[in-house]
């Protein structure tokens, strides 16, 4: 992909300066075209030394920054600044630079014609569905300050909601890689001192006790083939992301997710409140039902759960229910069901979506303190039991001895 350095003029005959990616020089004439920029002079730019390689830590858009963009960017639109005025105060001010760049160019798509969420779906990267249809609401409505403030909200939401479940998985994955690092130094380094050890003191004539034996079988194994046993564990873990990244093993996998002990309610909880959310916003901000249903199948981020959603969205567009299709599967709770038929009878869907987001948001606060409680204790009991039982086994042939001697 190159980038093209172009002067020329809008519709209305002012003369613009930038830059447009784009593979061929054709292709970036047609861009500016459909712009409605007469380009007058444009340039491949060359590329600075070393910028094709250039890795830039925290480089992407987090959430943070959409949410501080999108909340600005809303007290400006009700303050009744002009929307391109807005854009570039944001762009001149953002300190994320991948946002600074696409409010940019945002500013310079609309300048040239296009609608505000046309130019944000040039910027899936950055701007999601979710964010580009809610824009869409509000420009077609004039609502578009109100969405944007909703949008930000949202945000807010899904960023606590995600931090909860990362926090839950944080400490037992600490745990379990301190714990990996440890027996493996031990099994490695450590244990085959005291083999030796044992060897010289008895002359090779004393029998050792069964732990100590099978503790040092188990370092003799991973001193042999360290190497390969690291060689596989990067092996397997490439090959569950390739399976993972197909649809098949997808499905399966997130089947198998959805009914572990524990976790597995945990992730149907997430799901719930994320899917009920999500829906319950972009319906209140006017995004047509059907549209709702197929960008919340593909936030899921779990495939069972997309396609109980995809069955929903077939539903409706047969002409019945939601709940109908969302009843007849595993995934949600009769009592999501039921309420979500009330809303549907009702006609206030979007405030019955609201009560059982925030009803599980809860549900989800309860669980990852629940995991995080048990967790604990039970990853430092095996890690003790692991690191007492190697101890305890490389002290028995030492008392051993002492009896002997005595």
């Amino acid at each position: 992909m190159a980038t093209f350095a172009y002067t020329g003029r809008n519709r209305q005959g002012m003369v613009k300066k930038g830059e447009v990616a784009a593979k061929t020089r054709d292709e970036a004439m047609e861009q500016l075209r459909k712009q409605n920029i007469v380009v007058m002079s444009l340039d491949e730019r060359a590329a600075k030394e070393g910028e094709g390689w250039k890795f830039e830590i925290g480089g992407g858009v987090t959430d943070k920054d959409l949410v501080v963009f999108t909340r600005q960017f809303a007290t400006m639109i009700n303050a009744g600044l002009p929307l391109i005025q807005a854009l570039e105060i944001l762009a001149s001010q953002s300190e994320n630079k991948q946002l600074r760049k696409a409010v940019g160019e945002v500013r310079t798509q609309v300048e040239g014609g296009a609608t505000f969420a046309d130019a944000l779906r040039k910027h899936p990267k950055v701007f999601d569905e979710l964010y580009v249809n809610m824009v869409h609401a509000g420009e077609v409505g004039g609502l578009l300050d109100t969405i944007l403030g909703r949008l930000s909200k949202h945000i807010e939401k899904a960023m606590k909601l995600k931090a909860q479940i990362k926090s839950a998985m944080v400490y037992p994955a600490a745990i379990l890689s301190v714990a990996v690092i440890v027996i493996t130094v031990l099994m490695v380094w450590v244990i085959p001192i005291f083999a030796k050890m044992f060897a010289e003191m008895s002359g090779g004539k004393m029998g050792l006790p069964g732990p100590t034996q099978i503790v040092i079988d188990v370092s003799n194994f991973m001193q042999s083939y360290i190497i390969h046993l690291a060689i596989g564990a990067v092996l397997a873990g490439w090959g569950i992301k390739k399976y993972y990244g197909t649809p098949k093993g997808r499905l399966a996998m997130d089947r198998m997710f959805l009914k572990l002990p524990i976790v597995g309610e945990l992730i149907r909880k997430t799901a719930v409140a994320k899917f009920t959310r999500t829906l319950g916003t972009l319906i209140t901000s006017g995004v047509p039902i059907l549209d709702g249903l197929s960008i919340t199948a593909k936030t899921a981020g779990n495939k069972v759960i997309e396609e109980a959603i995809m069955s929903a969205r077939m539903s409706i567009s047969g002409g019945k229910t939601i709940a109908e299709p969302l009843s007849k599967g595993e995934v949600f709770p009769k009592m999501v069901t039921h309420m979500i038929s009330v809303g549907e009878t009702t006609g206030a869907l979007d405030a019955m979506l609201g009560k059982i987001a925030d009803f599980y948001e809860d549900e989800v606060d309860q669980a990852v303190a629940a995991l995080t409680s048990l967790l604990e204790p039970m990853m430092m009991v095996f890690l003790g039991t692991v690191v007492g039982f190697i101890v305890v086994a490389m002290y028995l042939p030492i008392f051993q001895m002492a009896s002997a001697i005595g």
